[in-house]
């Protein structure tokens, strides 16, 4: 996924030509306004690469973008933002009608942070796997209903062990749809890629997957180390040289952050987390984990199970205990702020 500003045509298509050279088949952008979308159309003009568009909570825009684009992609748990009188099925209903008439496939992308309310609300707190599933089957269903069959799906989590079990139910299910592999907020190499191969061994090794992405907090020029571990990843698996048998160890640190994407309001953010991981390596023996997350539409709910969570506006990081908040600083005074709530929980 491109990490620049949507609006930025050069930037962008460079960094999709990057991708691409370093063995990406498929390229996500995101698109959250009229503005990005006009601008995907010169970017469409400007590279030969296939096309993912990530929409965000503004659904309607699928008509403006589908015509440059190969792939829609969908939250189902961001459709509720955006014309709340409206069903969800009519919101679905309109966005499989533009990829038909377009010749696009559909992802429906379910992430942990992000649900579907009335599916969170069913199930105990504890239970993020429960309401991603019966989400993903829901959608399914409905597409079906309406003759709408050129889509795959994809279930992720920051936990490479809810990411092998949400997706192993899945498959038992409806073995019939493709799934999209990754595990989201990964994280920073060479851990995120640790927890990536963690979950593709155990899941790609069963049969199940048919793409996947590796999800890292890269600046902008590394982002092709991605695509080259997955390439990896994959490679490994088909060889036999599997190394799941290496348990990823849960009762340390554990730092969790997105990668770097177009809806970050503030580059600073991947250097904030490097500088996190390194502020809090003296409780790497402590069962925390810390989430880093660079943007709006996900950093608040995506933080919300973190013990300690960060995510990042234009100007101010919002820091958080679990879903408490704990007020908004200035990227040069978050460190000290962190390293206080860290030293609590360390003495608690």
């Amino acid at each position: 996924m491109t990490a620049t500003k949507t609006t930025d045509i050069d930037a962008t298509v460079a960094l999709v030509e990057l991708m691409q050279k370093s063995g990406a088949d498929v390229v996500r952008i995101a698109v959250d306004s009229k503005k990005d979308a006009a601008a995907l159309a010169e970017i469409r003009q400007q590279t030969t690469a296939n096309l993912s568009v990530d929409l965000q909570e503004n659904y309607r825009l699928a008509e403006i973008v589908a015509p440059h684009v190969d792939k829609i992609r969908y939250n189902p748990g961001h459709l509720y933002h955006h014309e709340t009188d409206k069903p969800w099925q009519e919101k679905v209903r309109f966005i499989a009608g533009v990829a038909a008439d377009n010749d696009c496939a559909v992802r429906v992308g379910v992430n942990c942070g992000s649900m579907d309310p009335a599916k969170k609300d069913r199930y105990d707190a504890d239970d993020s796997i429960s309401p991603m599933l019966e989400s993903a089957l829901e959608h399914c269903e409905f597409l079906d209903s309406i003759d709408f069959t050129r889509y795959c799906v994809s279930l992720k989590d920051s936990d490479p062990a809810k990411v092998v079990e949400v997706n192993t139910r899945f498959a038992d299910q409806r073995p019939d749809i493709p799934l999209h592999l990754g595990v989201t907020e990964a994280g920073m190499p060479p851990e995120g890629i640790i927890k990536t191969r963690i979950a593709f061994e155990q899941l790609i090794g069963k049969g199940i997957g048919d793409t996947v992405r590796v999800s890292l907090t890269l600046p902008n020029a590394r982002k092709g180390e991605e695509i080259v571990a997955g390439a990896s990843i994959v490679e490994d698996i088909y060889a036999g040289r599997v190394r799941s048998v290496v348990n990823f160890n849960t009762n340390a640190l554990n730092i969790i952050s997105c990668p770097s994407c177009s809806r970050v309001e503030n580059e600073a953010f991947v250097d904030l987390a490097q500088q996190v991981k390194e502020m809090t390596q003296y409780a790497k023996d402590h069962a925390i984990t810390i989430a880093v997350m660079g943007c709006r539409v996900n950093g608040p709910g995506e933080t919300d199970d973190a013990d300690l969570g960060l995510w990042c506006g234009p100007k101010v990081v919002n820091l958080k205990k679990g879903t408490e908040s704990l007020g908004a600083f200035p990227y040069d005074e978050i460190l000290p702020r962190l390293k206080s709530e860290l030293d609590k929980l360390i003495v608690n």
